[in-house]
């Protein structure tokens, strides 16, 4: 993925974009109204307990739909085009799984099934992103929301208390940098229709 984004802003792999002031790293997410932020941030420090680890910052917690990486800044004015182009349907999601990737210690809630509205519009937004020269990773999606950074383990019941989140639009973020971690900026949403 790393050489697909580098060679569609024109860089090569040995380039650098992180740190300048003229980019941004950048992704399309869900973000959740804070009582769906505070539910599942009620989750992480539950389960914190038992796994270990460090809970992500509660106004942090959303769902990617796309990571596209550090950008050059004036590409998000395409970045924004392109989303206002999307179209798709309101629809409701039931939070009801936590699931541990051992590779980089990450603990994260999702879905028993991905709701086919949100298999849709990630795949929409993945057209446009690749019909416009940005690229886009190709593996089969996995929504995921991110509770837990460095646990040590899996919990033992991998049910949780299912969380209701009814999706009605999606938002243009960047992953800013700060002393301790990273702060999540909206920059724009969407709507999604009825």
């Amino acid at each position: 993925m790393a050489a697909n984004l580098w060679f569609s802003l024109g860089l090569s792999s040995g380039s650098s974009v992180t740190g300048s002031a003229d980019t941004a790293r950048l992704f399309f997410a869900l973000w959740p109204a804070a009582e769906v932020q505070r539910a599942l941030g009620d989750i992480a420090n539950r389960i914190r307990r038992e796994c270990g680890g460090r809970a992500v910052s509660v106004p942090n917690i959303h769902l990617t739909l796309v990571f596209l990486g550090d950008l050059p800044r004036d590409r998000s004015a395409v970045l924004e085009t392109l989303a206002s182009s999307v179209k798709g349907s309101c629809f409701a999601m039931s939070v009801d799984r936590l699931e541990y990737w051992r590779h980089n210690r990450i603990l994260w809630a999702g879905m028993e099934v991905c709701p086919e509205p949100l298999q849709r519009l990630v795949a929409r937004m993945q057209d446009l992103l690749n019909g416009a020269g940005f690229r886009c990773d190709q593996r089969p999606y996995v929504p995921h929301i991110t509770l837990l950074r460095n646990a040590r383990r899996a919990p033992a019941d991998r049910r949780c208390r299912p969380i209701e989140w009814p999706v009605t639009g999606f938002a243009l973020v960047e992953s800013a940098p700060r002393e301790r971690g990273r702060v999540y900026q909206v920059l724009r949403s969407w709507p999604l229709g009825g």
